[in-house]
């Protein structure tokens, strides 16, 4: 592994810089034909193990596909881990040409969302987003639906009836499951808190919606608490949890159903034992991680963006190249769930 040719081997080879050779075999900007077939030369030469992709790009017959994305958080560890899987899983198909244009969302507005689809619409063949479920998102998905360009909602979904396909987990279920681990690991009866980003995330109320009902059918010794929305932020989330557990010694067990884990995880770190209070949270990342192993964290219920990704592409491509479906879908993946014992 330590002689595996790498980019700047096929850039000596070929006579060029490594950033040519990343513009060939990523397809961004524009590279002279010629320049390219001495790219792919060089890639066969050296022994490059992804030389077929530089073929690739010689292969007018392929189609050009660009994917747009819009995502938020783009500073959390888990949406930048999104955003690599998705241009991965473009990388790796060979029957296009594709490339992935990303960009975040500055807010979790409607109009924050809406801004950075008007960028990148005119570019793009299909649209995926993790945007909030509102009207003016709707009426937006519409008309690029109007002009061929379907949509795909990502870990929540919106625009019900007029997007392409939702890609996530099953939301209900995931609130289900967390109440089920809160419940039994609870050691007494008492309160329990939820999390939520916001009134607009539909995913959100569905996991609420779930852990309610599993509490309310399943686990009588308890009471769930009014919700809390912690717009996905740390700090809130952090202070509100202080808030909750000063109001309410009983309090037992928090589920996190978005964002914002890592205040509730400080909060908890600052306050009680571990074990003390039940919590479950959702996606793996560093802090989740960590928190599993010291206790403070009971479950965590990830989402498999490696699969997620490659479902997605395969999906977009098809819908480009045959056009939209009659009736929009639903693709639940089967979340990962990690024990402390399991990290």
């Amino acid at each position: 592994m330590a002689n595996r040719p790498t980019i700047k081997d096929i850039a000596r080879e070929a006579g060029v810089g490594p950033a040519t050779v990343d513009r060939v075999l990523n397809g961004r900007g524009k590279v002279r034909e010629d320049t390219m077939r001495k790219v792919a030369m060089a890639a066969h030469k050296v022994g490059y193990h992804a030389s077929a992709l530089f073929d690739q790009r010689l292969d007018t017959s392929v189609p050009e596909m660009t994917f747009g994305v819009v995502l938020h958080k783009g500073r959390q560890e888990f949406y930048k881990t999104f955003a690599s899987e998705m241009e991965r899983a473009v990388k790796e198909r060979t029957d296009i040409r594709g490339r992935a244009l990303i960009r975040f969302s500055s807010a979790q507005t409607p109009e924050a969302f809406l801004d950075e689809i008007h960028v990148i619409s005119p570019k793009i063949d299909a649209l995926a987003s993790s945007a909030v479920n509102h009207q003016s998102v709707t009426q937006e998905v519409q008309r690029l639906k109007d002009r061929g360009i379907p949509t795909f909602a990502l870990l929540n979904d919106f625009a019900q009836g007029v997007r392409e396909n939702y890609f996530g987990l099953n939301n209900m279920q995931v609130g289900r499951v967390a109440g089920w681990m809160v419940a039994t690991a609870a050691r007494s009866g008492g309160k329990l808190g939820v999390f939520v980003g916001g009134n607009r995330w539909h995913g959100h109320e569905l996991r609420e919606t779930g852990f309610r009902s599993y509490v309310r059918d399943s686990s009588p010794r308890f009471t769930v608490l009014d919700s809390i929305v912690n717009l996905e932020t740390r700090q809130l989330t952090y202070e509100a949890t202080l808030e909750l557990l000063a109001r309410h010694p009983d309090l037992r067990g928090l589920y996190i159903a978005g964002g914002g884990m890592e205040g509730a995880i400080a909060a908890l770190r600052e306050s009680v034992q571990p074990h003390e209070v039940a919590m479950v949270v959702n996606e793996l990342t560093e802090d989740s991680r960590a928190a599993l192993a010291d206790g403070y964290v009971t479950m965590v219920i990830s989402t498999p963006l490696r699969q997620l990704c490659i479902d997605l592409v395969d999906m977009m491509v098809k819908s480009v190249k045959n056009g939209s479906s009659t009736v929009p879908g639903q693709s639940f993946l089967q979340p990962e769930i990690y024990l402390p014992e399991s990290v």
